[in-house]
């Protein structure tokens, strides 16, 4: 007879599945590629393949905390993640987002500054072409969520007004 070898019980994942489950969920609804959510040394990203392949999120873990600390980072996620949805400025177009216009000037926006409805917010190339986003509403810039000369996707939001 074969000798059944005792089953040894795996060690607890520091990661919650629900929270990754909660990110994936997130960054489908928002039509994000990926989404990254840090608190201490826990770092969570998960990242969505393109439709032509199977769409399932992928987890990337450091160093981590408890389970029990883990968990509170999803209510976290989920405010951030809406507020973004809420109040971002998207990408109408497929091209390379720049926040100045040109290497040598100031930034178009910064965190913290005041915009008006109609201001522009930062460029974005395509096909040699530089098409101004600007405003859609008057507000704060809350965040900048590109960087200058980064490829930016049709949808992706670029930028929190509030």
């Amino acid at each position: 007879m074969t000798e059944k070898k005792p089953v040894i019980p795996a060690p607890p994942s520091p990661i919650d599945p629900q929270l990754v489950e909660t990110l994936g969920e997130i960054a489908n609804r928002l039509d994000l590629s990926e989404i990254e959510v840090a608190q201490g040394e826990l770092k969570i990203k998960v990242k969505r393949q393109s439709a032509n392949a199977a769409a399932a999120p992928i987890a990337v873990a450091v160093p981590a905390l408890s389970t029990i600390q883990a968990h509170a980072l999803a209510p976290a996620a989920n405010e951030a993640a809406l507020a973004i949805a809420a109040n971002a400025v998207k990408s109408p177009m497929v091209g390379t987002a720049y926040l100045r216009p040109s290497p040598e000037s100031a930034p178009f926006i910064t965190i913290g500054m005041q915009v008006k409805a109609g201001e522009k917010l930062l460029l974005i190339e395509a096909m040699k072409t530089f098409n101004e986003i600007v405003a859609p509403q008057g507000g704060t810039v809350t965040s900048i969520l590109v960087e200058d000369g980064q490829p930016v996707e049709f949808g992706q939001p670029l930028v929190v007004v509030e």
